[in-house]
């Protein structure tokens, strides 16, 4: 069952974006899914009085300007959207980066696949799980 009608995904990678946004609607057309290709961006994004806040923020760790890790941070200390669980997303996580993370906020941690299949399993866990 899918608990989160909204999402909103943040990453540069426009390949990685099409990727997720194909896998996301295989597993349930009825999710609505905001895109932002950076930190910057997104931050107007979330900002903006008329956005609505999406249920749960996929958020990609290496990006230019403004990283995910800095990112995490703004939105964790963000009366808005604090509450809003963050699944970090990335091809790589070092050893100690994901404790990292977590202290800062992030609910999960989610490997980029290269695996269509093996992408869509992952985001229906997510998707399902109540963090």
């Amino acid at each position: 069952m899918i608990l989160y009608r909204s999402v909103f995904l943040i990453d540069d990678d426009i390949d990685d974006r099409d990727l997720f946004l194909d896998a996301l609607k295989e597993i349930d057309k009825n999710v609505h899914c905001s895109l932002a290709e950076n930190g910057n961006s997104a931050m107007e994004i979330l900002l903006c009085d008329i956005f609505e806040k999406p249920d749960l923020i996929f958020l990609d760790l290496n990006m230019p300007l403004i990283n995910g890790k800095e990112l995490l941070k703004v939105l964790k200390k963000s009366p808005h959207l604090s509450s809003i669980p963050v699944i970090m997303y990335s091809t790589f996580f070092g050893p100690n980066e994901m404790d990292e993370i977590a202290k800062l906020g992030a609910s999960h941690c989610l490997v980029k696949h290269t695996s269509f299949n093996e992408l869509k399993t992952s985001l229906k866990m997510i998707l399902a799980k109540n963090w």
